[in-house]
Order: structure tokens, then C-alpha cells, then sequence
């Protein structure tokens, strides 16, 4: 499906960031409620540009703990904003109580938006017991995640201030490490990475640590989340708070502005800090369908705020690039999309093509991968049906792949993409150019042209932690293609890689367990994962690898993923 495309080969759009949003669902929730996903840049403001800050209510003065210069020993306040969890906090709270950063030298503020399960009680126990550890503020149902967030902001005393959902959790040296990250580097802001149990993050942006990452160089767009710890006084001095009220998108503006304003941003990759969570039930996901022109009308915002800070050109396109390919193509596309009624697709459809004709510059879509570009053409065209048409047909696009032990800690990784049905995904070349085939005809030539996304395709060997909260890191490998001729006159793509297993290669030698194997085939705005029959274990922390051949993963798991695969729901891969 298209919500899987990325413009850098390795991104899951939203991962959530869409890190994670579901295409084609509510990103936000009924009154009331709580939205705990989000979606997930740092470039020098144009002089004269406009505040970053982005509306919201000045936090009140009477939970106001946190005036400068107040004498506090907290390094970091955990904000989290709390409405009817029930059992969903569990796995945060003992998070929490597992980090390894000494007690007193942190400390969690819970904002209850007038939970009426018994949470509110439960977290009063809780400081009550732990009173160096929690905290605990009561207010009136906001119905948002916003309000919360800035009460917490307000209250918070440590120097840093790290958001995070109520159903979410942290890793165990999290907190140490994201603190001592950003005091080496000096950031106002730190991404901390991120894995997904049944949602999807991004990937290409923890490929590998950056410690002075910016918008313009690095795929930052791609996390949009709130997750991250902040400088509490940048916060301050730049008057950063979230949008409040019943709306969508507050996590976009309030992170792109943070990421303009910044003075320096880091990513920390090499340990995963943050593991976002679907529940069963799905309630934080907002899996409601909602109103297509308040929702583009809140989208616009952050586009406002990346036009106040940058002027047309092509910095600007990437930037608005992202919107594009993850809240309208990615949306456009979804399987919970394309099973919606008529009617309602029709709606969204048509604020689609408003947005794409008002807002973009001819280069935001240039810089998408072919299926997508041939998506905009079709938008713009006003055709309907025929969206619908591609976007079925790309939605069975998969990839497949060999893998063999051939060292102590050597693997050999084969594969290629396949079109619906399960033949080799193939290409021909017209003019010179490579080009896709996809069944939809009057595409014009420039909308097909993946020579040289062909030219950056690679084959990357990922390792993910059974059980636990997911976490992936990439093995790093060698990576080749070879063109391979059929016999209509087209060709196919085999990639190959040789990866190396080092005993530091994943989380940073925190990596006691079984691990999962699988191939992760990128190419021409394609990124689909595979399953290897190799398994690997890790008797403790920093212990050599041992390989077998083997299925990694138990069958009934593979049978949940495919099922989410063909919903829409969750992680991809």
C-alpha cells in the first residue's frame, strides 16, 4: 500500500509516526477521549520569520513549580497525559520504575484529564508510595491530549522535559541515556529511537545516531510524534505549547515549531528508547472515521509553519513532501480507506486535491517515488476511480527473499519485489529510461521514471527482538543489484547483501534473547519486509551470535501480521 512508500528509501510515512497513524482514520478521538498517536525536522529561521510558537494556553501559574532558577536536582520530567487507561499503564509505570537513572534524579508527571475508571485513585496510591518518582495533577476532562501536556509542562522541574502516552513505555536506560545524549551534545531537542508493537515508527531516521541533526539534511520530517525530550527552557524561552481545543494535528505544529526553533537537535539510535503500542481494542488510534475539511484545515497550519520559516524552493518541497505522501497519498490509499463508503472517500478525496492544487509547488511532488507521482497525476486529473485502481493494484506488491549462513556471523540475504499474484515485479525501459508498468493507463512518462530510484534500491538485513516491545535494528551489510532480462522484453531487480553480526551490532549489546530475522527490499518508493528462515540467539548481553536455520517466527504471529497487513492496522512488516 501506498502508506508504506517512503521518499527515502527505508521511512515508514508515519511512522508515526504516520508513526502509526492508521490511513483513513481519525488521528485525533470523540470528546472525551484521548489520542495517544501522533505522526512524527532542524533548519536556521529566516530572519523576520514568524514565532514558532504555536498557540495553546500559558500554563497557570498555580502549577506553575518550575520558575528558573528554583533550586531542583531533576534532570528529567516524564509528561503524561492520563484518561481511562485501566490496565494500559501497567507496562509504563514499570518502565518507570526500572530505569536506571537514580530515583529523585527524574520524576514522572501524570496529568489525569478527569479519568473516571479509578485511574486518577490508583496514580494518587502511587505517588503516595513513591513520592521522589510521581506526581500526580488532577483537572477538569479537556478531552484532548493537549491541555494535559501543557499543564504538565508547567508543573514539570527537571531540565528536560520527555512526553510520553499513557499506554506507551520506555526502555530500561532510556532516561539515563537521552539525558546524557543531550548534555553532550548541548540539544535543546532529542529523538530518542523507537520501536512498535503493532504500530509502525520510523526507520531511516535510526539508522544511525546524529548528533547534530537538522530539516535540511536529515529525514526528521519523519517524526512528528511528541515522544522526544525537550530543554525545558527552550520550551520556555520560545513559548512552545501545544494547540488545545478538540482539533487534529496539534503534535505536528507543536514539533515542527520546536524543530525550527532548536538549536540543535540529536538523534539517538543506538538504543531503543521509546515503544509505542497498539492496544487490542484499538482505542488509541482513534479508528473513527472524521471530517475531512477540519482535518485538512488543521493540516494547513503546519504547513504555515513551514512556509513562516523557509521561501520556495526546493528545501520547502521536501519539507511540505512529507504531508503529502503520508497524511493525503498515504491516507488516500489505506485498505480501511478504500473500505470506507463512497460518499465519504469522495469527501476526502476532493480535500485532497484542494490542498495538492492551493499548498504544493510542482517540485513536492517530483520528489516522490513513481507510484506516487503517478498518484498526484491522477489526483490533479480528478480521477476518482482510478485512484482507487492503482491503489489496489500497489497494494499487493511484496517482497520476497532467500537467506543463507555463510559465516560464524554471516549472513547472505536474496531478494526482489513481486507483483499482485506473486511474479517478479518487473520494469522496461522506454527512451532510455527505466520505467514502472503499472495497470492504469494516460500516466504521463515523467510519473513512471524510476531510473534512479532503481540506482538507489538495496536489499537490508533487519533484527527484531521477539516479544518485548519490537525492536529493530539494521545489520550492516553489503548490498548489490543485477538486473535480470524477461522475456517480454522488461526486466526484474535481485538485490543481494552480505551482513555482519557484531556482538555490539544491536542495542548497543543490550541484547540478551531470540531475535528475528528478515529482509527489508527498498526500492522505488517501496519498502516491504519478509520473513528468513534464521534464527538467532544471544545467550547474554554482548555474547557472540549463534545462527541456525530455521523459522524465527512463531506461526501464529506471522498470521496476526499478515491480518493487520491487509487491514491496514498497525506495524507494516
Amino acid at each position: 500500500m501506498l502508506s508504506s512508500h517512503d521518499e527515502t528509501a527505508g521511512t515508514t510515512p508515519g511512522t508515526d509516526d504516520t508513526a502509526g497513524i492508521t490511513p483513513g482514520t481519525e488521528p485525533g478521538t470523540a470528546p472525551g477521549t484521548h489520542n495517544t498517536t501522533g505522526t512524527e525536522p532542524r533548519a536556521e529561521r529566516d530572519p523576520g520569520g514568524a514565532d514558532p510558537g504555536s498557540g495553546g494556553t500559558t500554563p497557570d501559574p498555580a502549577v506553575d513549580g518550575s520558575a528558573p532558577g528554583s533550586p531542583s536536582r531533576v534532570k528529567v520530567s516524564v509528561v503524561v497525559p492520563v484518561y481511562n487507561p485501566g490496565s494500559a499503564i501497567d507496562e509504563l509505570i514499570g518502565s518507570l520504575l526500572r530505569q536506571s537513572m537514580p530515583p529523585g534524579e527524574w520524576e514522572a508527571v501524570f496529568v489525569d484529564d478527569g479519568s473516571t475508571d479509578g485511574s486518577g485513585a490508583r496514580l494518587d496510591e502511587l505517588a503516595a508510595r513513591y513520592p521522589d518518582r510521581f506526581r500526580v495533577e488532577h483537572i477538569p476532562n479537556s478531552g484532548w491530549p493537549s491541555r494535559p501536556r501543557n499543564v504538565g509542562i508547567g508543573l514539570a522541574r527537571g531540565e528536560y522535559v520527555q512526553f510520553a502516552d499513557h499506554d506507551d513505555w520506555f526502555g530500561d536506560e532510556a532516561l539515563q541515556r537521552l539525558y546524557a545524549y543531550a548534555r553532550e551534545n548541548g540539544a535543546d531537542v532529542v529523538v530518542g529511537k523507537m520501536a512498535g508493537r503493532g504500530r509502525s515508527v520510523p526507520r531511516e531516521l535510526f539508522r544511525r545516531n546524529r548528533p547534530d541533526a537538522t530539516l535540511a539534511k536529515d529525514p526528521l520530517i519523519d517524526s512528528l510524534t511528541p515522544h522526544k525530550m525537550f530543554r525545558r527552557e527552550f520550551l520556555r524561552r520560545e513559548g512552545l505549547l501545544f494547540p488545545e481545543g478538540r482539533r487534529r494535528l496539534e503534535d505536528h505544529v507543536f514539533v515542527t515549531a520546536a524543530y525550527f526553533a532548536a538549536g540543535r537537535i540529536s538523534v539517538l539510535s543506538d538504543y531503543v528508547c521509546y515503544i509505542h503500542v497498539a492496544l487490542a481494542d484499538s482505542s488509541n488510534a482513534g479508528f473513527r472515521r472524521f471530517d475531512p475539511a477540519g482535518y485538512f484545515g488543521n493540516l494547513r497550519e503546519a504547513l504555515d509553519i513551514v512556509d513562516a520559516h523557509t521561501g520556495p524552493g526546493a528545501f520547502r518541497d521536501r519539507l511540505h513532501r512529507r504531508w503529502l505522501r503520508v497524511e493525503m497519498l498515504g491516507r488516500l490509499t489505506a485498505p480501511r480507506h478504500l473500505a470506507a463508503p463512497e460518499e465519504w472517500r469522495g469527501a476526502f478525496f476532493r480535500e485532497v486535491r484542494a490542498v495538492l492544487l492551493e499548498r504544493f509547488a510542482p517540485g513536492v511532488a517530483a520528489g516522490l517515488p513513481a507510484p506516487q507521482r503517478a498518484l498526484v497525476a491522477l489526483v490533479a486529473a480528478d480521477r476518482f476511480d482510478d485512484v482507487r485502481r492503482l491503489a489496489l493494484w500497489e497494494s499487493g506488491v511484496r517482497a520476497r527473499a532467500t537467506a543463507r549462513v555463510t559465516g560464524p556471523a554471516e549472513i547472505t540475504v536474496e531478494g526482489e519485489l513481486t507483483a499482485p499474484g506473486g511474479a517478479p515485479l518487473t520494469f522496461r525501459t522506454v527512451d532510455g529510461k527505466d520505467v514502472l508498468t503499472p495497470p492504469v493507463s494516460g500516466l504521463p512518462a515523467q510519473a513512471l521514471d524510476v531510473t534512479d530510484r532503481l540506482g538507489s534500491a538495496r536489499i537490508d538485513l533487519v533484527a527484531r527482538r521477539r516479544g518485548g516491545g519490537g525492536e529493530e535494528f539494521f545489520v550492516p551489510g553489503e548490498t548489490t543489484a543485477l538486473r535480470v532480462p524477461t522475456p517480454d522484453g522488461g526486466f526484474r531487480v535481485r538485490h543481494r547483501t552480505v551482513a555482519t553480526l557484531a556482538p555490539d551490532t544491536l542495542n548497543s549489546g543490550r541484547n540478551a534473547g531470540r531475535w528475528e530475522l528478515k529482509a527489508r527490499v527498498s526500492s522505488c518508493g517501496w519498502q516491504q519486509d519478509t520473513e528468513l528462515p534464521v534464527s538467532l540467539t544471544i545467550a547474554s548481553d554482548g555474547a557472540p551470535p549463534q545462527l541456525r536455520k530455521g523459522t524465527a517466527t512463531p506461526f501464529l504471529v506471522r498470521v496476526k501480521r499478515r491480518a493487520r497487513r491487509l487491514t491496514g492496522g498497525g506495524a507494516r512488516g
